[in-house]
C-alpha cells in the first residue's frame, strides 16, 4: 500500500490514561500529524478512538499511542485493528468526544 494511501485504524489504549490529559494530548499530537478521527474515555478505564490519514502518519501516531502517550500517563499496551483502505476522510478533523 502507497504511503500516501488514506488508510483507517480503530485504538484502544489501557493503563493509567483517564485524568492525566490523554485525550488532549492524543489529539494534539493527531493534528501535529494531520489526522482526522476522534478519542474518548472508556466505562472500563481506557481511551479509545479510529485514526483516518496517510499510512505513514497513522502508523507514527500508533507508535505515539504505544510508547509516548501524556506526560502523566503510564501505557500498559495499545490494541489497534486492521489497516482499512480509506477513500476519502469520514471526519472533518481529529475531536474528543465527551458522554
Amino acid at each position: 500500500m502507497a504511503a500516501h494511501a488514506l488508510i483507517a485504524v480503530k485504538f484502544e489504549v489501557f493503563g493509567r490514561v483517564q485524568k492525566v490529559f490523554f485525550r488532549k494530548h492524543t489529539q494534539a499530537e493527531a493534528q501535529r500529524l494531520g489526522l482526522h478521527g476522534w478519542c474518548e474515555n472508556t466505562a472500563r478505564g481506557t481511551v479509545q478512538g479510529e485514526l483516518e490519514g496517510p499510512a505513514e502518519a497513522v502508523r507514527a501516531m500508533a507508535a505515539w499511542l504505544r510508547t509516548t502517550g501524556s506526560p502523566k500517563s503510564h501505557i500498559e499496551r495499545a490494541e489497534f485493528s486492521e489497516e482499512m483502505p480509506l477513500a476519502a476522510y469520514t471526519h472533518e478533523e481529529f475531536g474528543i468526544r465527551r458522554h
